[in-house]
């Protein structure tokens, strides 16, 4: 289901606004993209105005940015080890900004948002 992101009905203070229309296509929000691991696929969606957001649907490598050499390397994600967001994310294999992954240089935590920006950076863990 999707997300309505329009008007709530209720004022600060908890009291009830009674709405002179009703809900807006316009007002929907999509479908979230729960990236995963696998052959790299990318979606490309429109926005309202004409732009353009790439989606990544499922993904094999990160961008690992070690923080004391400064170096940034393209390395292979092995697993999903937790996801401090929802911890049935991390069940269910699914990268989002936050999320902790196991690399072929160790581990490392997701500081982009995958399925927003279309791209996945890491920092190292030590």
């Amino acid at each position: 289901m999707a997300t309505w992101h329009g008007e709530s009905g209720r004022k600060n203070t908890g009291g009830k606004i009674n709405l002179a229309r009703k809900k807006r296509r316009y007002e929907l929000g999509g479908y979230p993209t729960y990236s995963k691991i696998g052959e790299e696929k990318r979606i490309i969606m429109s926005t309202k105005g004409g732009g353009k957001k790439v989606r990544l649907h499922s993904l094999s490598f990160v961008n690992l940015t070690d923080t004391k050499t400064h170096k940034t390397i393209k390395v292979k994600i092995i697993d999903v080890i937790s996801n401090f967001a929802n911890p049935d994310l991390a069940r269910r294999k699914v990268i989002t900004k936050g999320a902790i992954v196991n690399t072929e240089a160790g581990r490392a935590r997701i500081v982009s948002r995958p399925g927003q920006d279309g791209v996945a950076n890491a920092i190292k863990i030590e």
